[in-house]
Parts: C-alpha cells; structure tokens; sequence
C-alpha cells in the first residue's frame, strides 16, 4: 500500500536549484497472515523545465546512514563557508 501525496507521514520542501524533494513511507507487503516491512521513500523531483528524477526506496537503517551522511557534509559546507578568505 503506497501513501498518497496529502498523506500526512509524507514532508518535503523545494531546494534552492527549484527541486522537491519529498519523503515518506512505503510499505511492503502486509497481506493477511504477513508482516509487511516499512521502506522510507526518497522522490527528487525533476529540475525546473526538466526531465531528470531520482526515487528511492530505503530500509529505516539505510535512511539513518544517509541522515548521517547528509548531515556530515552539511556541518563541512557549513565550516568552508565560514572559513575566513571565503
């Protein structure tokens, strides 16, 4: 069962360069008798004026790992900006 776009456990935003990104939950199976699994979905929409999109759908271990990724390289975009001479 997939989520709908008004879905609330579904958040995005749009980035500088004009995409959405949004996130949410995707479940897999769960017919009767089955336990389904939850993925966390990752949709980078396409460019303005484009074509080009991106979709994920991630493990809740595999989502933490990118968390941290993304936070790691933001905390050093973050450190070169602040840099002095920059």
């Amino acid at each position: 069962m997939g989520t709908k776009a008004d879905d609330p456990r579904r958040e995005g935003f749009l980035t500088a360069c004009g995409r959405r990104i949004r996130i949410g939950e995707f479940r897999v199976g769960g017919e009767a008798g089955v336990a389904g699994r939850s993925r966390v979905t990752l949709d980078v929409g396409p460019e303005p004026g484009g074509q080009s999109r991106a979709w994920a759908g991630l493990t809740p271990g595999e989502a933490r790992a990118l968390a941290a990724l993304l936070l790691r390289q933001a905390t050093r975009a973050e450190a070169e900006a602040a840099a002095p001479g920059r």
